[in-house]
């Protein structure tokens, strides 16, 4: 299959009540890993290539990687910049071949987030790319305290739709106590808030900052509205500890430790489609 916009698969989870992961993939072996999964799950993926990494110049390089693995499958896969840090990378990025990105202007006034976002709505769309845009601001987890836990951030719901109309954006990450990277004390969800949201707009509904929630949160929030789940800092650790332990071992090849990656990210990757719901969707 060709690679694929998402749009038309968060569609379907919007109507389905289930979530289209997001995994990183920084090289090749967690996008291998990433492929068994998906292709044993028959779930519709997106591989996503963070902004710092996209700025790095074996990108290009990358995305026609992971392009042309993901043509080896029938299953829907789309490659995604994550928070693309500008308007000019997200317009770099189309040239690369990225079915999809996302702009991140969650950390400006609302009308300079506006009017950068519609920048990007209207050259991805010409170039038949779909758009993510963010609004309030999901934060680290190691701020949760005097973040997510006491609402700083939270997306306005009174502001979505006035965003959504002006901008034309695809599907929209929203904050409500989600954070990126590990939570500092116990992640707590406005679900209240994720579902007034979903009422007042029709676009797929986002979530950022999987890492730390629980089977049970996942769900409720895809329940409340949450149609797409980023997800990385979990498997990420994961690999890193497969590959302390391998290179621990004596006879350790280079190979033993490379397969740590490709691990991780396939049994956290096909754990994870079931949760979600997406497994066997395709």
């Amino acid at each position: 299959m060709t690679i694929i916009s998402i749009k038309n698969e968060l569609t379907k989870a919007l109507h389905g009540r289930y979530a289209v992961p997001l995994f990183d993939v920084f090289e090749m072996q967690g996008m291998e890993g990433v492929m068994d999964a998906l292709t044993e799950k028959r779930a519709p993926t997106i591989i996503g290539i963070y902004s710092p990494y996209a700025a790095l110049p074996n990108c290009r390089a990358l995305a026609a990687y992971v392009r042309c693995r993901a043509e080896d499958t029938d299953v829907p896969v789309s490659l995604m910049l994550d928070h693309g840090a500008s308007v000019d990378q997200c317009l770099e990025m189309l040239s690369y071949g990225f079915t999809d990105v996302m702009y991140d202007g969650s950390s400006l006034p609302l009308e300079e987030n506006i009017a950068n976002t519609r920048r990007v709505v209207d050259a991805a769309h010409a170039a038949g790319v779909s758009v993510e845009a963010e609004l309030g601001h999901v934060g680290m987890g190691d701020q949760y305290d005097s973040l997510g836990s006491r609402g700083l951030g939270f997306t306005d719901p009174v502001s979505v739709e006035h965003f959504v109309e002006a901008t034309g954006v695809d599907f929209l990450a929203i904050a409500f106590g989600n954070a990126h990277g590990l939570y500092k004390g116990e992640p707590h969800l406005d679900l209240k808030l994720v579902a007034e949201i979903r009422r007042r707009v029709n676009v797929p509904l986002v979530m950022h900052g999987g890492t730390g929630l629980s089977d049970e949160q996942f769900r409720a929030a895809i329940a409340a509205g949450i149609s797409k789940i980023n997800f990385a800092t979990s498997i990420m650790n994961t690999a890193a500890d497969n590959m302390r332990l391998a290179a621990a071992k004596p006879e350790a090849s280079m190979f033993d430790i490379y397969a740590g990656i490709r691990a991780a990210y396939s049994q956290w990757c096909g754990r994870l489609y079931e949760v979600f719901g997406a497994a066997g969707r395709v």
